[in-house]
């Protein structure tokens, strides 16, 4: 049994289980909207809650996930891209049975001992923009890259032809060479200006 985590208001829940799956993608997001439901690794949940869950005052819980009972897939993909950690992320709903636990969570802030210390608050951020509309960006960006390196190819098979029969393959590699060239130094460039 893999365990996956995903942090959900009680009252979403709680209406799940009266409709026998669970469509909230993240906090004020839904399935529909995201496109999948956000998860986290047992290591990853307390990070995630701290960044998006700090101020929910009313109840939370902490759904434990036994994918094994998932009939939708799960897929480990980075929170943006370019990043190095990833995220389980489920494409599909969550079916209430493939929920082993649903544990409360004490208010943020607090340890089973009392208030916690408060660390100091980071500045106000502006919002990023979402997860879909980077993943597409990213996925649109890929395919220009390919497109360039099948470009070249062609090209290069196209001309190598003119020269005789061995010409378009020779002309074929070579513009394979120039398009990979090509594609690496728009990558470079792509991840270079969004870096900076």
């Amino acid at each position: 049994m893999a365990t996956i985590f995903h942090l959900a208001l009680a009252s979403d829940w709680e209406a799940a289980q009266g409709e026998g799956a669970y469509t909230i993608s993240t906090r004020g997001r839904t399935l529909a909207e995201e496109g999948f439901i956000h998860a986290s690794r047992a290591d990853q949940w307390p990070a995630v809650r701290e960044r998006f869950y700090a101020d929910v005052t009313e109840p939370l819980l902490l759904l434990q996930i036994d994918t094994d009972l998932l009939d939708v897939p799960v897929v480990e993909e980075p929170a943006a891209p370019g990043g190095t950690e990833t995220f389980p992320h489920l494409y599909g709903p969550l079916r209430v049975d493939a929920v082993v636990r649903a544990l409360p969570l004490p208010e943020a802030g607090t340890t089973p001992d009392g208030p916690a210390p408060t660390p100091a608050a980071p500045g106000p951020t502006a919002p990023g923009p979402s997860f879909s509309r980077l993943f597409l960006q990213e996925m649109f960006a890929n395919v220009l890259v390919a497109a360039v390196v099948l470009v070249c190819t062609v090209a290069g098979a196209a001309v190598g032809y003119t020269q005789g029969d061995t010409g378009g393959l020779v002309g074929a590699g070579v513009g394979l060479a120039v398009g990979v060239v090509a594609g690496v130094w728009l990558h470079a460039r792509r991840s270079g200006a969004s870096a900076g």
